[in-house]
């Protein structure tokens, strides 16, 4: 009950929650994703759905899976560096086009009845390098939108709940459209939302900051900046919990069309309120979080979402009824997305200024890149041992990781101290 008259007395606060919105480059940007980002996940969906109908294999789902997110393993760290010497807002106006494109190719090829698996796997690689870029322009261009230091939080926090909102209700539109229209409405759609983000980006009038690097090589930096995170303790222990969830748990999003069909007997209908109910438990988690104010009980709150997470996968894993389903998937994703954004808020409050874009580079590459590594392998383990005793070994792995990072929140709460957050 603490819980929620903290956050009663925070939305009272006039102008609290979405304080950032009076900076006029954040407002048109927090415009364009506000349109555009249900139109990920209602192709998301569609994506998925349109590869189980073709194949019917949870490997395959892990295929194209591990084809659209192992770019950012290999690129996001690179393009990290890059994001410190470029003009970030003219970048991701040509990431965010080149994803328009895809879709609406994506869009043609399966409203003509053309489509294939390799369409999908070609399209799946293009958009992953695509996004491998635009992850690290992206979190690195609020600081030229809300210009205040102060108000930088509030804007994190605000991304996180515009993205988890978005997730809560794309899914289940795009279970529906997918009913009354099929996969290739979802991909147009997408490609015509982006339009949005394209405008407000050549809209903004931002003030550039100075690109400027000092004659050192991609690699040198990287370099650096990996020795840095793993000496650093705090900032190791974070980055292989980050790590270790990416690659044992998060995955589990991947093989909803099998929950849907196979286990849980529904269609396409059915796999947009499974994805939606991760999507609400995510966007409580980013709530939550918003709502905190002090930073010295996350470390044990990160090892606390885990646990949470953990244990709504377990029990997940074998659940046969779709109303348990829907609650064990909320309690699972307000775990995984809490302990995400928990973990990225600690290691941005720890770390040197001078390893800033690096440190959070590695944690994109943590959450998104080793993801794929994760789908690939529990979709092969799925093709012979079958999803859910899969899940539930996976679940309990994580399980066993966050009691073990139990152990090192300390080590992290010692560093808090040190910052005086």
């Amino acid at each position: 009950m603490k819980t929620f008259s903290n956050i009663g007395s925070l939305l009272r606060q006039p102008g609290f929650v979405f304080r950032s919105l009076k900076y006029r480059n954040y407002r048109y940007y927090f415009l364009g994703q506000l349109i555009s980002l249900p139109g990920n996940w209602i192709q998301n969906i569609a994506l998925s759905w349109l590869v189980y109908r073709l194949t019917g294999s949870a490997f395959m789902l892990g295929i194209v899976g591990f084809t659209s997110q192992i770019p950012a393993l290999v690129l996001t760290p690179v393009a990290g560096v890059y994001a410190d010497r470029l003009n970030r807002r003219k970048v991701l106006i040509l990431t965010q086009s080149i994803s328009a494109g895809i879709a609406l190719v994506m869009a043609g090829i399966t409203l003509s009845g053309a489509i294939r698996i390799w369409h999908i796997l070609a399209a799946a690689l293009i958009n992953g390098i695509t996004v491998a870029f635009d992850t690290p322009f992206r979190h690195a261009f609020v600081v030229e939108m809300v210009t205040e230091k102060q108000d930088l939080p509030n804007a994190i926090a605000l991304n996180s709940t515009l993205f988890n909102t978005a997730r809560f209700i794309g899914p289940p539109v795009g279970g529906m459209l997918i009913a009354i229209a099929g996969e290739g409405i979802c991909f147009l759609i997408n490609g015509l939302s982006y339009l949005a983000v394209i405008g407000t980006l050549a809209a903004m009038k931002v003030h550039t900051s100075a690109f400027v690097h000092k004659g050192k090589s991609v690699l040198s930096d990287l370099a650096s900046g990996i020795r840095y995170s793993w000496q650093t303790l705090p900032i190791r222990y974070l980055l292989l919990m980050v790590i270790t969830t990416s690659l044992l748990g998060l995955p589990y999003q991947v093989f909803m069309p099998v929950y849907a069909s196979d286990i849980l007997g529904g269609g396409a209908q059915t796999l947009g309120f499974l994805n939606g109910a991760i999507g609400a438990g995510a966007l409580g988690g980013a709530f939550f979080l918003a709502s905190r104010r002090e930073l010295r009980n996350f470390p044990r709150m990160v090892f606390l979402f885990a646990l949470i997470s953990s244990l709504g996968l377990m029990a997940f894993s074998h659940s046969g009824y779709l109303a348990l389903s829907l609650m064990l998937l909320v309690v699972t994703g307000f775990g995984m997305i809490a302990e995400f954004n928990a973990s990225n808020t600690l290691l941005q409050t720890v770390v040197d200024d001078g390893m800033r874009g690096r440190v959070v580079a590695f944690y994109s590459m943590s959450f998104m890149g080793i993801q794929p590594l994760g789908s690939l392998a529990l979709g092969s383990l799925a093709e012979w041992a079958g999803i859910q005793p899969v899940l539930l070994v996976s679940g309990t792995l994580c399980l066993l990781a966050s009691l073990v990072f139990s152990r090192k929140t300390n080590i992290i709460g010692e560093s808090l101290k040190r910052t005086g957050a």
